[in-house]
């Protein structure tokens, strides 16, 4: 009987919290940091463990675990696997969910310190809370606290080496493309292509994207090529969310956050990027708004100016054209790959239809 995507989040859920350390259990310990010596305490451990678990527990849309899942079930509807082989590939599936989950949260606590964002998911940003090296030496320990999950699994040494391997890939990818984004709205006059923003996305969000559907296709048995080619799609698939995520900073504004806050923090986004290839004689008006903005903050009116001046010029809705693009095109590349007429290929085009705003 095929699942159905709220039970398949439900039990994402499920092995999400059950991953989580809340009580330090001598397993989980043992797991963690291997044999602990007699002076460490649980207090110790604290501040690695009340950062991260707060703000798992403080929800999130949980696609990318599901994705991960959903892209391993395609595998388990083939109808030669046996009924052991269909199982095996749906335990490995939920087991690995958290993993992405992990890695994603972690990715989180270190963004809102370099953006200097108050908030996420309703509740001051971690670095306000615990301060800022708590938070920082916290999430760090979260990229590498996931990877216990490829530790505690019940499979080959082999699976597991091809799972560490393409997860450390995916990691080391979102920190280039963090890299990339950093450097251009640190820097007033840098002004990157299209195709460069791009490939930044891909890497900054896209590789979380891979890493979901990599994982779920190494785990379900898929070919190294298979594996690969649907972590690419995947990828363009993350492109186009943040693309809209962007788009969405300057219309009705990202939950938790003020509208227009990417242009304080003089983001370069595409509808912005867009903008210097279709109105260059006027880039230059935009960019006294960034800096004046940047200088006074989110109450600045040349945060409003520069919003209007970018949906005048059709560039907003041009970005968020190019980013629904992306998710139709990587969302369908997925079908042909996986086969349309699998119930667990529906459920991953669903999924991403239902996610893209009107």
């Amino acid at each position: 009987m095929t699942l159905q995507i709220n039970e398949i989040l439900k039990k994402v859920e499920e092995n999400i919290s059950s991953a989580l350390s809340t009580d330090c259990t001598p397993e989980w310990k043992s797991l963690a940091f291997g044999k602990l010596d007699s002076a460490i305490s649980d207090s110790h451990l604290e501040p690695l463990i009340q950062p991260t678990v707060e703000l798992i527990q403080a929800g999130g849309k949980r696609w990318r675990p599901l994705f991960l899942v959903l892209c391993a079930l395609t595998k388990a509807e083939n109808p030669e696997l046996s009924e052991n082989e269909r199982n095996s590939i749906t335990s490995n599936a939920f087991h690995l969910a958290p993993l992405v989950e992990f890695i994603h949260t972690a990715s989180l606590i270190h963004d809102d310190i370099e953006d200097s964002s108050d908030s996420r998911r309703g509740k001051p940003a971690a670095y306000i809370t615990y301060g800022t090296d708590t938070a920082i030496n916290a999430g760090s320990w979260l990229y590498f606290e996931a990877f216990t999950i490829i530790d505690s699994m019940n499979c080959s040494q082999e699976l597991k080496n091809r799972l560490y391997s393409a997860a450390l890939m995916e990691v080391r990818r979102l920190h280039l493309g963090q890299a990339m984004d950093i450097a251009w709205h640190r820097s007033k006059d840098c002004i990157p292509s299209v195709n460069e923003y791009l490939a930044m996305v891909k890497g900054k969000t896209g590789t979380l994207s891979s890493l979901a559907a990599k994982t779920g296709c190494i785990a379900a048995g898929y070919s190294e090529t298979e594996a690969s080619q649907a972590a690419l799609y995947a990828s363009e698939i993350g492109a186009g969310f943040q693309i809209i995520d962007d788009v969405i900073n300057l219309t009705s504004g990202n939950p938790g956050k003020l509208r227009g806050d990417d242009i304080v923090e003089g983001k370069k986004s595409l509808p912005v990027l867009l903008f210097a290839q279709k109105e260059p004689e006027k880039f230059k008006t935009l960019s006294q708004y960034f800096i004046q903005a940047q200088n006074e903050g989110i109450k600045s009116p040349a945060v409003e100016k520069a919003i209007a001046l970018l949906e005048t010029s059709g560039c907003i809705q041009e970005a968020k054209n190019r980013g629904i693009s992306l998710i139709n095109s990587g969302t369908d590349s997925l079908l042909e790959l996986f086969g349309k007429e699998k119930q667990s290929s529906a459920q991953i085009k669903e999924l991403f239809t239902r996610m893209i705003p009107a």
